[in-house]
């Protein structure tokens, strides 16, 4: 696993050769590169509550103001400590991060099944099968790809994307494995059950200051599992009561904290974010689906006597086929809905799958679960079928991403050498670093994550950090293309042709209509209102505006150069600097 996690990176420096420049692969689209933007920040030296693309790290700590990245800073802190005490960049730190995630995921699986199954070669098999067919739980990945479907949403094995989810994608399964011996140790080692119930809970605390939908998944599951326990074992019933209160009690002691930082969250979060308020259930979802296939095939074999359902192994492959329908349904509870997607992408299709090899492997067994064993040979063909499958989706996306990787390693060149210069005065505050035009959206959301001292006009993902002001976003997105040239004729064009422009403009949670269960299709008459807002700005545009905020360098493409007319028109630009196949501009505003 984490040489297939690291195929990807090994093919970039292949095809770069001695012009690689240090990046790390991406297939998230752009998603990564803020996460890696966060981590820089860190790394430099910049305190939790910092924002890496507008810089206003003062203002978020006098006002107590709360992203998602601050307030899950566990994965941040374990990747940019080590690159700091080393010396490591974070684009060195993401490629190092790929395997590790990889292997550390595999072992916490292999060690989950183990338990469970007390069969070694099962847990082995089960990893491939869970890990690798991830995008294909969801009918996403490769598959979508080869048949020419609409392009897949998260690519290549979903559980890697750095540094949410692949930090804290092996505490969920090594959580779910501390339960376990916690329950069936209570009879024989309560020493052990104490050290069980403790680490537990300390690896919950740990999910739940890492990724909000890991730890809610985690949460989900354990009071399934309680009740199922609780109702499938009478006998007892106190022992394991005890554990699984103490082990639920100790775990919520993780939510106070928590909630205290939620409720500092910025004003413009739970717009950026998508929140939905909705108790409709969700029953559509692919992992859903395997789920009930899952239940299907065990109240068939419990009625034909084939196993026992009150059984712990019975019993955890139960929990983890209810996870889906717990996940993308808790809303009719909680009336809470938060991109439900990446329960999807992320959790709910892995658990279905762990579901599936633990009732695979008992109902294989019977009731005789110690003697039947699975035969060597059918667990090899099926791990590598499996693995098979997950090489498919590396090799293919991998192609299919190269160019932009590519492009991305070349544009790093022009990052560093902007990192040099802004790192040339030392006496410069967070608030004072320059500020920089990237016409190209990649790039800019590259900058933060190579240059942490210096700011970025405009980015795709800077809506995700909190320095933004209400409607600030779409003025400085306005900015960023009246300096490019584009007029209001060229602007009403692109909110006809450039899906990646709407995403831009109206923001994920109203293009994608997988993010928010409330969705709904943006109108011909909010497009209008864009366009004459667009139009007003570009006619009215003075250079007080072209001095808020005030530019210091412009980064273009020599093959793509954008008009900069209206830009010469506020500013000065030096003769550049070419620097691969860019052109970094010192720029100054006009008297």
């Amino acid at each position: 696993m984490a040489l297939l996690a690291f195929y990807p990176q090994l093919s970039l420096w292949h095809k770069r050769g001695t012009d690689y420049q240090g990046e790390f692969v991406s297939f998230s689209g752009g998603d990564e590169e803020a996460y890696a933007a966060y981590v820089n920040a860190l790394r430099d030296g910049r305190p939790r509550r910092n924002d890496p693309f507008t810089g206003r790290d003062a203002e978020l700590a006098a006002t107590n103001t709360e992203s998602l990245f601050s307030i899950q800073f566990a994965p941040a802190y374990a990747v940019a400590l080590p690159a700091r005490l080393f010396g490591l960049s974070t684009a060195t730190t993401f490629i190092l991060l790929a395997p590790l995630a990889a292997f550390l995921s595999a072992l916490a699986l292999f060690w989950l099944v183990a338990l469970v199954t007390k069969d070694d070669r099962v847990a082995a098999a089960c990893v491939p099968c869970v890990l690798c067919l991830g995008a294909l739980a969801t009918a996403q990945g490769a598959a979508r790809t080869l048949l020419h479907l609409q392009a897949p949403i998260y690519v290549y094995l979903p559980f890697l994307r750095r540094y949410e989810p692949a930090v804290s994608f092996p505490l969920f399964f090594l959580f779910c494995a501390l339960v376990w011996r916690a329950l069936t140790q209570t009879q024989t080692k309560r020493r052990a059950v104490f050290w069980s119930i403790a680490l537990a809970a300390l690896v919950f605390w740990l999910l739940v200051f890492s990724y909000f939908y890991l730890w809610t998944a985690a949460a989900a599951w354990l009071a399934c599992l309680t009740l199922l326990w609780l109702i499938a074992r009478p006998d007892d019933w106190r022992a394991h009561l005890r554990v699984l209160i103490c082990t639920g009690l100790l775990a919520a002691g993780a939510l106070l904290p928590y909630l205290l930082l939620l409720t500092r969250r910025a004003a413009t979060t739970d717009a950026v974010q998508g929140l939905a308020y909705s108790h409709a259930p969700d029953l559509t979802r692919r992992p859903e689906l395997l789920g009930f296939l899952i239940l299907c095939a065990l109240i068939l074999a419990i009625w034909r006597g084939r196993i026992a359902w009150r059984e712990p192994a019975s019993l955890f492959a139960i929990s983890f086929a209810l996870i889906p329908f717990l996940v993308f349904n808790q809303q009719i509870i909680t009336g809470h809905s938060l991109q439900p997607m990446h329960y999807d992408q992320f959790i709910a299709n892995y658990a279905a799958l762990l579901g599936a090899c633990l009732a695979a492997t008992i109902i294989w067994r019977g009731q005789n679960q110690a003697a039947r064993r699975i035969p060597v040979r059918a667990l090899f063909v099926i791990a590598l079928l499996a693995f098979g499958v997950g090489l498919m989706e590396t090799l293919v996306e991998t192609k299919r991403y190269t160019p932009t990787n590519l492009n991305r390693d070349e544009e790093r060149r022009v990052l560093l050498r902007l990192d040099a210069l802004t790192r040339r005065d030392q006496s410069l505050t967070v608030e004072q670093y320059p500020i920089v035009l990237c016409p190209d959206a990649f790039l800019a959301d590259d900058m933060p994550m190579v240059a942490a001292r210096a700011r970025v006009l405009w980015a795709p993902h800077m809506s995700s950090f909190p320095g933004l002001r209400a409607g600030e976003y779409r003025e400085l997105l306005f900015r960023q293309l009246y300096y490019t040239g584009i007029d209001p004729q060229r602007f009403a064009a692109r909110l006809t042709n450039d899906r990646a422009f709407i995403y831009q403009l109206f923001g994920w949670a109203r293009a994608n209509r997988r993010l928010n269960v409330n969705w709904q299709p943006i109108t011909n008459a909010e497009i209008q209102a864009q366009v004459r807002a667009y139009t007003d700005f570009y006619e009215t545009f003075d250079r007080t505006r072209a001095a808020q905020p005030e530019l210091s360098y412009v980064v273009t493409s020599i093959k793509d150069a954008p008009e900069l007319s209206n830009l010469d028109r506020w500013y000065t630009r030096d003769a550049g600097e070419r620097v691969g196949a860019d052109v970094l501009y010192s720029v100054r505003l006009r008297p």
